[in-house]
């Protein structure tokens, strides 16, 4: 908001990213904290909390797809916020949880879609270096000599 980067300036468009933003502060409990301890980390593999998490992110799942269907961008045409939000949280379910074979994450067509357009961003390549992933990981992050 304050420098009007990444949220649309008028009221449907602001309107429709708040929403998705809220869709994924709501999201991420289901997928990190339910499904991905659950399937990933939990000592103990309980077969209906693996189950009833898995239900809830693939239904959260086809719900992206669908809007994804519509829209380049979860909040229309534009990259935003809800974007930066939302993508770590789907990118998880396959390389932490490593479940994308599990949950059928192929069969989400617009998602692929929209998961590659993002990874392309040079920001979100950086951003994922800086946050230590990938092997040129950045090591140090106090300067931006560290990317060199």
């Amino acid at each position: 908001d304050k420098h009007k980067m990444f949220i649309p300036q008028d009221i449907r468009g602001r309107t429709e990213c708040l929403n998705w933003l809220f869709w994924q502060m709501g999201s991420a409990p289901m997928i990190g904290g339910g499904f991905g301890h659950f399937y990933n980390y939990a000592p103990v593999k309980i077969q209906y909390c693996v189950e009833r998490f898995s239900m809830e992110v693939k239904r959260l799942m086809d719900v992206l797809d669908k809007r994804l269907a519509e829209v380049d961008f979860v909040a229309g045409s534009e990259y935003s916020i809800a974007d930066m939000a939302i993508m770590p949280w789907v990118r998880a379910i396959t390389v932490f949880y490593k479940a994308d074979t599990f949950l059928s994450m192929a069969e989400y067509k617009n998602i692929a879609r929209w998961m590659e357009t993002i990874l392309k961003r040079p920001a979100t390549q950086r951003g994922l270096r800086v946050n230590g992933f990938g092997d040129d990981a950045v090591k140090e992050r106090h300067s931006a000599a560290d990317f060199q």
